[in-house]
């Protein structure tokens, strides 16, 4: 099986191919800035992943065209000449922030999309437009809808709580109660292999995340844990937090409004569709393992 990987250089990137790889698949990188992309795709594969994109930014500096313009117009036009080509499935990696910023329940397939941010329409975007096109028959189209991706080499917020854990400062958030979906790297490479194999599965959206969604304080007790420490917690005023993350907005500290909200919000994702679709009960990994192999990887980096 032949499988074209879009931003194979990322983080998902990289792991994916080289889980594919040790699966005996063939997998090879394109580039779109690539003038002869077009002509790789026409040679023929099986599969087309399409990873490339604009991460979120959290400090909010990108402008909201970049996101369109990569997110959303590339994604078509790769999207168009996969239409025409031989290959058989499309894997679109869109987010479940294409559909919700907040939730007061588990974020399921069928909610109506309501982006709030450019990053969450831009990839909305993408993936009505996809939907929108008739696929020839014997084609399949995924959109991948995955929340927060962690696992060795990735840098972002669970990278912060570590440091703040390695320094023995007691978790100041402990009076936030949440619950929260993470998705380990190794989960979304099984799942992935086991899509590509499944020749019966129906085109669709699907959510991925581990199976049991973690509260931060559980996490920071599984970081703990990593490092063989013990947790220690300092439930500060809640209002006394938010009032330093507004200034966190203005002189760029470390905790701002947005790492507030996703350290302490409540955003669970349900991963059962695709599980039921491909027969499967549990993940490879639970979700306090894959954070503990994560953490692991910080401590062992040199």
């Amino acid at each position: 099986m032949k499988i074209i990987i879009t931003g194979s250089s990322g983080f998902v990137g990289q792991n994916l191919s080289k889980y594919l790889i040790e699966e005996k698949l063939e997998v090879f990188s394109l580039s779109m800035r690539n003038e002869k992309w077009k002509s790789q795709i026409e040679s023929g594969a099986n599969a087309i992943i399409h990873l490339a994109g604009k991460a979120h930014d959290t400090k909010n500096a990108a402008k909201p065209n970049e996101y369109f313009s990569i997110n959303t117009d590339l994604t078509i036009l790769l999207f168009d000449v996969f239409l025409k080509s031989k290959a058989k499935d499309f894997f679109y990696f869109s987010s479940v922030k294409a559909v919700a910023d907040t939730l007061n329940e588990a974020l399921t397939e069928d909610v109506e999309g309501n982006p709030q941010t450019p990053y969450g329409k831009s990839k909305f975007e993408a993936e009505q437009y996809l939907l929108s096109q008739t696929l020839p028959e014997g084609k399949r189209l995924f959109i991948i809808r995955p929340c927060m991706i962690h696992g060795p080499g990735n840098k972002g917020n669970l990278n912060l709580l570590y440091k703040i854990v390695q320094k023995g400062i007691p978790w100041p958030l402990g009076a936030f109660e949440n619950q929260r979906s993470f998705l380990s790297i190794d989960n979304l490479c099984y799942l992935m292999k086991e899509m590509l194999k499944d020749k019966s599965l129906a085109s669709g959206i699907y959510n991925f995340s581990d199976d049991i969604p973690l509260s931060t304080n559980e996490l920071i007790i599984a970081i703990n844990e990593a490092l063989g420490k013990k947790a220690k917690f300092l439930p500060i005023n809640k209002k006394i937090i938010e009032k330093a993350a507004l200034l966190g907005n203005m002189i760029y500290l470390p905790l701002n409004s947005e790492r507030l909200k996703k350290l302490t919000e409540s955003y669970v994702v349900s991963n059962q569709k695709i599980k039921s679709a491909l027969g499967i009960k549990e993940l490879p990994l639970t979700a306090q393992e894959g954070i503990i192999k994560t953490i692991k990887s910080f401590k062992n980096k040199k």
